[in-house]
């Protein structure tokens, strides 16, 4: 291949939180496209709850039809998409420490990891992380020092950063997750990867 075949792509970033089964599902498809193309999406920690609360916006979980309707929503484009989910029946998951661990996987370096077994845990296995024990054995199989870990994600700059985060998100005019910016322009929602693909090989 030429150099004048290779096509610079534009970069893609990705606001997610990790009790959005929207973002898992997106999560899936991103990782399909990195192994395709060979680019790799910069994935944006927002937490999702502190969005709303910004924006003023009531979540689809604590309104009763929209609930109902996410769960066979998700059923459906996880079938199409071919692949493991399963809705957690602890919905809404409570993710803020799950979020703060996050970050400090991305300074520790082993971020897309954590990212992995974190949707996973959530929907694929269906955990509980509401349950702080449940939430600290996840900690604990990442096999790393648990207790710094803990006192990491429970760093008052790490809980800044958070905040930081996510209200630079709501600066740029994000609302929910999943979401993403390509070449300027923002998309919301797992259903829309398509133009967000289309819009980053242009």
């Amino acid at each position: 291949m030429c150099s004048s075949d290779l096509i610079t792509m534009k970069k893609i970033d990705f606001y997610f939180d990790f009790g959005s089964p929207y973002s898992y599902l997106a999560h899936t498809q991103i990782k399909k496209f990195e192994k395709e193309t060979g680019e790799k999406v910069n994935y944006m920690p927002t937490l999702v709850g502190g969005l709303h609360k910004l924006a003023g916006i009531t979540a689809p979980a604590f309104i009763p039809l929209k609930a109902k309707y996410l769960i066979k929503d998700c059923k459906i484009w996880a079938d199409k998409y071919k692949v493991k989910y399963q809705f957690n029946r602890y919905f809404p998951i409570k993710t803020l420490n799950l979020m703060r661990a996050a970050l400090v996987a991305e300074k520790d370096n082993f971020f897309r990891s954590f990212v992995d077994k974190a949707f996973n845990a959530i929907w694929v296995d269906s955990l509980n992380m509401n349950d702080d024990e449940i939430f600290l054995k996840f900690i604990k199989s990442q096999d790393l020092n648990a207790d710094l870990f803990s006192l990491k994600y429970n760093d008052p700059m790490i809980k800044n950063e958070l905040i930081k985060k996510t209200n630079d998100s709501f600066n740029k005019g994000i609302f929910g997750v999943p979401t993403f910016i390509v070449n300027g322009k923002m998309f919301w929602g797992q259903d829309r990867l398509e133009f967000v693909f289309n819009e980053a090989k242009k």
